[in-house]
C-alpha cells in the first residue's frame, strides 16, 4: 500500500477541492491518506504555506502540488509506479 501525506490547513477551500479529487481518484485497497494540518508545524509553514494543497508521497518524497485534476493525479501516480 502506498501512503500519502497531503499538506493543508483549516478553512482552505482548495484543500476542500483536493480532498474531493483524492477521495474520488484514489483506490483505498492501494493507497492511503494522511491529511496534515500546517499550522501546527513552523516547518511545515515555511515549506508549504504558499503551496498548499500539496501531495507527499511518504515512501519517494515525491510532491504533487496545486493545481491537479484527476487526469494529473493519476498520472503522478503513475509515475511513482514507474
Amino acid at each position: 500500500m502506498r501512503h500519502f501525506l497531503l499538506m493543508s490547513t483549516s478553512g482552505c477551500h482548495l484543500c476542500d477541492e483536493a480532498v474531493e479529487l483524492i477521495v474520488t481518484t484514489l483506490d483505498p485497497a492501494l493507497h492511503s491518506v494522511d491529511e496534515v494540518d500546517i499550522a501546527f508545524d513552523d516547518s511545515l509553514m515555511e515549506r508549504y504555506a504558499l503551496r498548499i494543497p500539496v501531495l507527499l508521497d511518504e515512501a519517494s518524497g515525491a510532491e504533487l502540488g496545486w493545481p491537479f485534476d484527476h487526469a494529473g493525479l493519476r498520472t503522478f501516480l503513475a509515475s511513482l509506479d514507474a
